[in-house]
């Protein structure tokens, strides 16, 4: 599952070069696009009554819905590729529930779950190029599936044996990222660079609504804008923020707050996975082509914990959680795929079966791995070592010793 990154960078075209269509259309409001590319939503969000746009091409009861922006980014997909995109998404999802039913064995210390979340990060990441830059959090199982990372690699961490367990560059996949909204920092840095390089690749950073109350999103922003970096701003608005809904956090939407620092912005329908490909094609291709950096906010929804050591029914409701999964980004596209005759029963069969050599394949490396080094955390803390880090790594082994049974172990 290792997918070198190796193609050459070709120089960097100018914002005079092919121009992207900035801004997203659906149903009943519409967006204009300015001289300067900037999406302007026709209808303030701020009033009642009115909906934030929302683009959408495949509906939860998955029928195709037509969209003259946006459709020519996926007019040329073939039935094998709607599949894979099935594909990814299942093998994606088991992943995850093995990884979660590990962390209950004792086997991780921690998980980040990405139920429901599926869409959002196949269809972005099945939009980049090898050459392009992802900068993820510490939830992108699935775009880090897209960039060929083998899913075993992304355990070590959580299990505590490592700090990252592969090597960006051999992906363009950076090692997670647990500081909230840091790495949009990194990403735009890095965008700049690739601009002054005279390249025609992108970055892409992921971030989710929490991350983008922090100040470091903000900067990003700014400097982004300003230097116009050829980055794409993904933002997975799964609705809460730990335990901190959305409304709390922001007075508008999401996607909205791209227009005051002078990029587009576009929400897109985070469970519907033909929607992200495109609108993340079209954010990647503005980027490549030197129009700068663009906001996308996925609308999603975390059906899980925000990770496994919180209790989400402390917070929230059985009705907005069922509500939620009758949008189930995997049951729209089979229904798709079923309706249009591109899978039968025997795919989804096979898909079944490799389904579950994905769980057993993910079980096993993970009981393999050595157990963590308890005492790993002292050796680096300072250069030269100190007498406080000393006194405490003296006290953690008398409290480890304390567990210890009569034969030692």
């Amino acid at each position: 599952m290792t997918v070198e990154s190796s193609a050459a960078r070709k120089p960097r075209r100018t914002a005079a070069g092919k121009a992207g269509t900035a801004g997203g259309k659906t149903g009943t409001t519409r967006a204009a696009t300015g001289t300067t590319g900037t999406k302007r939503a026709t209808r303030s969000t701020a009033g009642k009554g009115t909906e934030p746009e929302l683009v959408q091409l495949l509906t939860p009861e998955g029928k195709r819905v037509k969209n003259a922006e946006y459709d020519p980014y996926v007019a040329g997909i073939t039935p094998e590729e709607l599949r894979g995109l099935y594909r990814d998404m299942v093998l994606t999802r088991r992943f995850d529930a093995e990884a979660t039913a590990l962390q209950r064995q004792g086997e991780l210390g921690l998980w980040a779950s990405l139920l429901g979340q599926e869409a959002a990060q196949i269809g972005s990441g099945r939009a980049t190029r090898e050459d392009d830059y992802v900068f993820p959090t510490y939830r992108e199982h699935g775009v880090a599936w897209c960039r060929g990372v083998d899913p075993t690699n992304l355990l070590g961490m959580f299990r505590g044996v490592n700090n990252g367990g592969w090597d960006p560059n051999s992906n363009n996949f950076h090692l997670y990222t647990i500081v909230i909204g840091s790495q949009t920092l990194h990403a735009t840095g890095y965008a700049m660079g690739v601009a002054k390089d005279g390249a025609d690749s992108a970055v892409i950073a992921y971030f989710g609504d929490g991350a983008s109350s922090q100040g470091d999103v903000a900067e990003s922003f700014t400097f982004s804008a300003v230097y116009n970096a050829p980055v794409v701003f993904f933002c997975q608005n799964n609705q809460w923020a730990i335990s901190e809904p959305t409304e709390k956090q922001t007075r508008v939407p999401l996607y909205q707050r791209a227009q005051g620092y002078g990029f587009p912005g576009v929400r897109v329908d985070g469970n519907d996975v033909l929607a992200c490909l495109a609108v993340t094609k079209w954010a990647l291709e503005r980027a490549r082509n030197g129009e700068g950096p663009t906001l996308v906010e996925a609308f999603t929804y975390r059906m899980g914990a925000h990770t496994t050591s919180d209790d989400p029914t402390r917070y929230r409701g059985d009705e907005e959680r069922l509500a939620w999964e009758a949008k189930d980004p995997i049951l729209r596209l089979r229904r798709y795929l079923e309706t249009s005759h591109h899978a039968d029963e025997g795919f989804f069969a096979e898909l079944e079966s490799e389904s579950e050599a994905l769980g057993k394949r993910v079980r096993e490396a993970v009981r393999a791995m050595p157990d963590p080094d308890r005492f790993a955390i002292f050796e680096n803390a300072y250069a030269d070592g100190h007498a406080l880090v000393d006194e405490e790594r003296a006290q953690f082994a008398a409290y480890q010793a304390s567990f210890a049974d009569e034969g030692g172990h």
